[in-house]
């Protein structure tokens, strides 16, 4: 990879629009052809670890599911812990947790109390931003963790959804980088 465009013509051209999932009229769209691609993968992980430098992280944190996907070689690659935020009920020991609104209802994102604290600086990654609730409720969770959110990082930003202009306030002067807008 050579630049911007060939690292977003590589990923576009690895990620499959699947019409009418999970409901008639979404189009659904599916990264497991990039993760398949173990070029593609490495340049997404080489592309997210860089963010995750120049945003001067000390920990990477991900988002139940995919986000682990992601978020874990990162992680590695960037030389940060990583730590999962799963949804409510899944992790064992003493968590802090936070709800959230979703179109749909609501839900509960939760991670191990002793894994963020003062000092740390944090990097979310996920795959989609679409409306934005998972990624605040992650957001507010960091901080009340007591470390410092420094920026988010995201695979794929579905523009047509405004999660970018509901994260702002939460975000706070913190990054948001988006490798493909759609």
């Amino acid at each position: 990879m050579t630049g911007t465009t060939d690292i977003t013509e590589l990923l576009l051209s690895r990620i499959r629009d699947v019409p009418d999932h999970p409901e008639p009229g979404v189009v659904f769209k599916d990264i497991t052809p990039l993760l398949a691609d173990p070029a593609a993968f490495t340049a997404l992980t080489d592309a997210l670890a860089e963010v995750a430098g120049s945003t001067g992280a000390t920990k990477v944190v991900g988002l139940e599911a995919r986000g682990f996907i992601l978020g874990a070689p990162v992680a590695l690659r960037a030389g940060l812990g990583f730590i999962p935020v799963r949804k409510a009920g899944k992790l064992p020991g003493a968590t802090l947790s936070q709800a959230y609104d979703l179109e749909y209802g609501s839900a509960e994102i939760e991670v191990h109390a002793e894994d963020l604290s003062a000092g740390d600086r944090v990097l979310v990654v996920d795959d989609v931003l679409a409306t934005g609730g998972t990624a605040e409720a992650s957001l507010e969770l960091i901080r009340r963790a007591g470390a410092e959110v420094a920026g988010l990082a995201v695979l794929m930003e579905l523009g047509f959804l405004g999660g970018r202009a509901r994260l702002e306030p939460a975000l706070a002067g913190a990054p948001l980088k988006a490798l493909l807008t759609v």
